[in-house]
C-alpha cells in the first residue's frame, strides 16, 4: 500500500473555506464545459429519479409510518400525541434525507463510474498530471467503487439509526439532531467522492481515510455543500460533476499535488 504523509496547515476554519473554495471551483469549472457537464449528468439523472420517487413515496405515508412507529401515544391527549408524532416524522425524514443523499451518491458512483472517472482524468490532466495515477482496469475499478458503496451505505445506516432515536428529543432532536447528520453526512459523502481519484491513483481505503482526517476542515468546506445542495430536488444533476471535479482538486491538495493551474 502506498504510504502519503499528507499536508497539514491552517486553522480549520480557513481550510473550511478554502474547501467551500474548491467545490466552488468545481461548479465553475462544470458550468464553463458543457462536455463534462454532459458527462456527469446522465447517471445523476437516473439515480435521482429513482431517489426522488422513493422520497415521494415516503412522503405519502410518512403520517402513518409516524403513527406506526408512535403506538405507545395512542392513549395521550390529542396535543401531547401530535407532537410526538410530529417528532417522529421529522425524525424519519431527516434520517432517510441523511441516508437518502449518501446513498445517492453511493448509487450515482456505481452507475457511472467510467463517466466519473474520464472527469477525473481531464481535471488531472487539465493541472499538469496525475504523477502516481495508475490504470487498474475497468473492472477492478468497478469493483472498488462496489466495496466503498456497500461500505457507505452500510455506514449511513448505522449512523441513521442513532440519530433516528435522538430525533425524539424535545427541542434538540428538531434543532441539534439534523446538524449532526448534515455533518455526518457530509463527511460519508466526501469519502465516497475522493474514491474516485484516490482509486486511479491506487491509494487504499485506510489510507484516504487518514488523509482526510489530515485535513478534516478541507473535507467539509467540499462535502457540506455538496451534501446540503445534493437534497435539492434535480440540482444534484450538475452537483455530481461539480463534486467530482471539487474532490480530485481535494485529492490533490491532500497529496500536495498542483491544484492551481486554471482548466481550459
Amino acid at each position: 500500500m502506498r504510504r502519503f504523509s499528507g499536508v497539514r496547515k491552517g486553522s480549520r476554519m480557513r481550510e473550511f473555506v478554502a474547501g467551500v473554495r474548491l467545490f466552488g471551483r468545481g461548479f465553475g469549472t462544470i458550468l464553463r464545459s458543457p462536455r463534462l457537464l454532459l458527462l456527469g449528468a446522465v447517471p445523476a439523472l437516473i439515480t435521482t429519479v429513482l431517489l426522488l420517487g422513493a422520497w415521494i413515496m415516503l412522503g405519502v405515508w410518512l403520517s402513518d409510518i409516524a403513527t406506526w412507529l408512535t403506538p405507545f401515544a395512542d392513549g395521550w391527549s390529542d396535543l401531547a400525541r401530535t407532537a410526538t408524532r410530529v417528532a417522529a416524522g421529522i425524525a424519519v425524514l431527516g434520517a432517510a434525507v441523511a441516508v437518502g443523499v449518501v446513498s445517492f451518491t453511493a448509487l450515482t458512483l456505481l452507475i457511472g463510474d467510467p463517466f466519473y472517472e474520464k472527469i477525473s482524468e481531464i481535471v488531472d490532466q487539465g493541472l499538469g498530471g496525475a504523477p502516481d495515477a495508475g490504470n487498474s482496469g475497468w473492472l477492478r475499478g468497478l469493483l472498488q467503487v462496489a466495496r466503498e458503496v456497500l461500505s457507505t451505505v452500510v455506514l449511513s445506516v448505522l449512523w441513521a439509526i442513532p440519530l433516528f432515536l435522538a430525533g425524539f428529543i424535545p427541542v434538540l432532536g428538531q434543532t441539534v439532531v439534523p446538524v449532526i447528520a448534515a455533518f455526518v453526512g457530509a463527511w460519508l459523502l466526501v469519502r465516497e467522492l475522493v474514491a474516485v481519484p484516490f482509486g486511479r491513483r491506487e491509494i487504499e481505503p485506510e489510507q484516504r481515510r487518514l488523509l482526510l482526517r489530515q485535513r478534516r476542515g478541507l473535507a467539509f468546506g467540499v462535502g457540506m455543500p455538496a451534501y446540503l445542495l445534493s437534497i435539492i430536488p434535480f440540482a444534484a444533476i450538475v452537483v455530481m460533476p461539480a463534486a467530482v471535479v471539487a474532490a480530485t482538486l481535494l485529492g490533490r491538495e491532500l497529496l500536495g499535488q498542483p491544484t492551481g493551474v486554471r482548466l481550459r
